[in-house]
């Protein structure tokens, strides 16, 4: 299976134009223009009434989306059912906190096991956590803490979970909002591109001897995709706008607190692509297909396509409202809306699972 695309209610966007001079050509702005889709090409809803759906993760012809909630909706043969979640701690209610991150083991068919990042709270503070999930009879509980104690606060918990093609556990932890520098403190698992393997130990190939860390320098980082060649590639949100989406290397420092944007200083990478000052995208899941990257946008309520040859940048879903997650396997393109986390405006029935054959677009 493969977590990657995103297309949905058509919607083409030209690139507005290239940047004014002196500026990056990382800085892209997106113009939308309208298009009709084909006839029969309308997306189909798989699901409806989902609660803060935050991952989407799918085995054979059976789906699981975690919810923020504490949750995990399965759909199978065009029935939903809420299954419970029983967790080793009390789950936040902060705000972007919850039951997040969800991907299912390799071996998942007889093993029945699942990875997840949530948030928690406890008398000593709030904090996020990676854990095993096994599934037995409609529920699934936690079996196994593989890392603890990324620092968690009221918002930017990063929270993505992702099985690399190296066979290893990649996880974005975000600054934790209160204190943005720990983002620049190898010592520190906040603001960062977490690597591990799949029992939770060290690989002995991260690029920090003995540490989880992977790179550095992330604000909140939220999306991470592979290209065939094995390149990882993340995407970021800014502070109010210049959201980032990056070309990760092992041990790299991506700037955050000290550059944002187009800035550029020394020994720091700057992004391939950036919102610019004047526009937030907020991404979200992201994937890679053809040589392009697709983006889940919140306030940008889309999914961007961005080219990685031509620099373009493609608004492609519009008009359902915020957009989390997105996944695809063979020609079929599978996406949540986002409306119901208290951020958005929920169209009836939201928030929703959608499904597109590609071929139809």
């Amino acid at each position: 299976m493969k977590k990657v695309l995103g297309l949905g209610l058509l919607v083409l966007g030209l690139l507005a134009g290239c940047s004014s001079a002196g500026e990056d050509d990382s800085r892209k702005q997106v113009e939308d223009q309208e298009a009709s889709l084909p006839a029969g090409a309308e997306p189909e809803i798989l699901a409806d009434e989902l609660d803060i759906p935050w991952s989407i993760a799918k085995a054979g012809e059976t789906f699981y989306m975690t919810e923020r909630q504490g949750s995990i909706v399965k759909v199978e043969d065009g029935k939903k059912e809420r299954q419970k979640v029983e967790l080793a701690k009390k789950l936040s209610t902060a705000s972007e906190a919850g039951l997040l991150g969800f991907v299912l083991a390799p071996d998942f068919s007889q093993s029945n096991e699942a990875y997840a990042y949530y948030t928690y709270e406890n008398i000593s503070g709030q904090f996020n956590r990676i854990v095993i999930l096994q599934h037995q009879d409609g529920t699934w509980k936690e079996d196994k803490l593989l890392l603890d104690k990324i620092p968690s606060g009221q918002y930017h918990h990063g929270g993505r979970l992702e099985i690399g093609p190296d066979g290893k556990l990649y996880a974005t932890a975000g600054d934790a909002a209160t204190d943005p520098e720990i983002a620049q403190d190898v010592n520190s698992l906040g603001g960062k591109i977490l690597r591990m393997n799949l029992d939770g130990s060290v690989p002995e190939d991260n690029p920090f001897s003995g540490s989880y860390v992977y790179s550095y320098g992330h604000r909140n980082p939220q999306g991470l995709a592979w290209a065939e060649d094995g390149t990882l590639y993340e995407s970021e949100h800014g502070p109010s706008a210049n959201d980032e989406i990056n070309r990760i290397l092992p041990g790299k420092n991506y700037g955050w607190p000290v550059i944002k944007g187009t800035e550029k200083k020394e020994g720091m990478e700057s992004p391939l692509f950036t919102s610019g000052d004047d526009e937030t995208w907020a991404p979200s899941g992201m994937a890679y297909y053809k040589g392009k990257l697709y983006t889940a946008a919140l306030r940008g309520s889309a999914v961007l396509e961005f080219d990685l040859e031509t620099k373009n940048v493609r608004k492609i879903v519009s008009n359902l409202g915020r957009i989390r997650d997105v996944f695809i396997e063979g020609d079929v393109l599978y996406f949540i809306s986002n409306n119901t986390d208290g951020r958005g405006n929920p169209l009836e029935k939201d928030d929703k699972l959608y499904k597109i054959q590609l071929s139809d677009i």
